[in-house]
């Protein structure tokens, strides 16, 4: 088998050396090849130099791609394109693999059966984590941890696969289409539904996927991502995304004004709180129900209101 490790960078040159390193230092298994490549988006840094110099301790295994339209879907898709292996994996520019990464991924595609696969992303701190950090909104930050057991990928499964821990069958990924530019977040918009997006149309297309939990990455969350400004701008351009995924894919649920109902209700009881000035038991529930406001707004904007960039 041949493994094809895309990673998508912008502006993040230092923090890709500790990716690189990781990538290096993981054990390879006899019987998978493993090549590498950095996509660079558009960066204005050391991000090409940094590749180059990488490459005599790769071996020939490090490539470098440049992608110069804005965006993680666009540059996930150059990285797809410029490659040819029967597995793409993907990581992002911020994220070291555990060590045993490669081998959980060989073992898990010897079944034949298995069409994609993602896996645990575990925090590294920039900063201490404060008291109000929602656990129930873990994709802000990057923080999926679905327990210790295997776990399909189908309706039941509480989550998406994240593109940030993930390996596809290039057969699957033929089938399904490549990333949705216009859900892709860049340096300007924190738009955020390629992965949702991706993850139904695996589903739709009968894909086998496992969340495996000894596939592992670890995921540096910087101080400045640790505020609730950075959670509510998150949480709002997160519900733009899901209400801009629904224009075209509507969910199985009861609507209202072209949102789901179970929306109005999460939000209404968190503005009812704020508005008499009622806190829950935690600092961290009550922000998750503030936060219930901004996606609702966000995904009502994205519905009805927002245009896509060209």
């Amino acid at each position: 088998m041949r493994l094809d490790v895309i990673v998508p960078t912008y502006n993040r040159h230092e923090m890709l050396k500790r990716t690189l390193d990781s990538l290096l230092a993981a054990e390879v298994p006899t019987g998978l090849e493993v090549r590498v490549t950095v996509v660079d988006n558009n960066s204005n840094d050391r991000t090409r130099q940094t590749v180059e110099e990488w490459m005599g301790r790769f071996g020939g295994r490090l490539n470098y791609v440049f992608e110069a339209q804005q965006g993680r879907s666009p540059a996930l898709n150059a990285g797809i394109r410029a490659t040819e292996g029967d597995l793409v994996g993907m990581i992002d520019d911020d994220e070291e693999v555990d060590g045993r990464w490669f081998e959980c991924v060989q073992r898990a595609f010897g079944d034949g059966g298995v069409d994609f696969i993602g896996g645990r992303c575990l925090p590294r701190w920039g900063a201490e984590h404060p008291a109000w950090l929602p656990r129930d909104y873990p994709g802000v930050i990057g923080w999926i941890d679905s327990g210790d057991e295997v776990l399909p990928y189908d309706e039941n499964y509480p989550g998406i696969l994240m593109g940030g821990n993930a390996v596809l069958r290039r057969s699957v990924l033929e089938k399904v289409g490549l990333y949705a530019t216009s859900l892709s977040r860049n340096s300007k918009r924190l738009l955020s539904g390629e992965d949702q997006d991706m993850y139904q149309r695996l589903l739709e297309s009968g894909a086998r996927g496992l969340y495996l939990p000894d596939l592992i990455i670890h995921h540096y969350v910087p101080p400045e991502r640790l505020t609730k400004r950075y959670f509510r701008r998150w949480c709002f351009w997160n519900g733009v995304s899901h209400g801009l995924i629904e224009r075209e894919r509507r969910t199985p649920v009861a609507y209202l004004c072209g949102v789901p109902r179970y929306l109005y209700g999460r939000a209404a009881r968190g503005l009812l709180r704020m508005a008499r000035g009622v806190f829950s038991n935690t600092p961290a529930q009550s922000f998750s129900e503030e936060l219930a406001v901004w996606d609702f707004a966000g995904f009502f904007y994205g519905k009805h209101f927002y245009r896509a960039a060209r």
